[in-house]
């Protein structure tokens, strides 16, 4: 797995002009293919009347997945330069549309490729990005007498506490990145005076 990865920080959609042409670009986070897919299809629909709704997403912390379409515009100058536009601002787990309505003059290929990928640079500046990195899901338990101050701790040391599960004893559900899980066991062996459990569980990402 990647240690990080950069995506998109919100979803919106940003608009330029180019020769009366209207170029807008919608983007978004998106987990799956198929939540870009999904994505895809709204847009289209809610633009149904444009010229063309070009678009392309990379899924995968590792780029894994990468796909583009021209929609109809001349082959490779709108879907791919989209793509590699995200590509070159490592961009992961995000889904672009960049909506065409033709203002009557032709761009010609070395426009529309400007135009497209320059579309989704503009977008990300506008939306901003932020990064999220890969983290060791952990569970710490400890007695009920002990969980609120562990929870506090656990906060103020800036840790994130993921979740809170109350039984015989208080199960914390916590993340670390994969360098400080030596460290946090002694720190938690110190603040508990070695009555808590410690147990090691997958990984996700979380932001940075």
């Amino acid at each position: 797995m990647q240690d990080e990865y950069r995506t998109v920080a919100r979803a919106g959609v940003h608009e330029t002009e180019i020769n009366r042409s209207r170029f807008l670009c919608a983007l978004a986070p998106a987990a799956t293919e198929r939540e870009a897919q999904e994505f895809v299809a709204r847009v289209r629909k809610e633009h149904a009347d444009a010229t063309h709704n070009c678009w392309a997403y990379v899924i995968g912390a590792d780029a894994g997945v990468q796909k583009a379409s021209d929609d109809g515009e001349p082959g490779g100058t709108a879907g791919v330069p989209m793509l590699q536009m995200l590509l070159r601002r490592d961009m992961r787990y995000v889904v672009a549309v960049v909506t065409r309505y033709y203002g009557g003059v032709k761009l010609g290929a070395g426009g529309l490729i400007r135009a497209y990928g320059g579309a989704v640079g503009e977008a990300l500046d506008a939306l901003g990005t932020r990064t999220r990195r890969r983290f060791r899901l952990a569970t710490v338990t400890v007695g009920h007498q002990r969980a609120g101050k562990v929870q506090n701790d656990l906060r103020a040391t800036g840790r994130e506490v993921r979740d809170v599960r109350y039984g015989e004893a208080v199960a914390i559900g916590i993340a670390l990145p994969d360098a400080d899980v030596d460290a946090f066991r002694a720190w938690l062996a110190d603040v508990t005076a070695g009555t808590a459990g410690f147990e090691l569980g997958g990984e996700a990402y979380g932001d940075a």
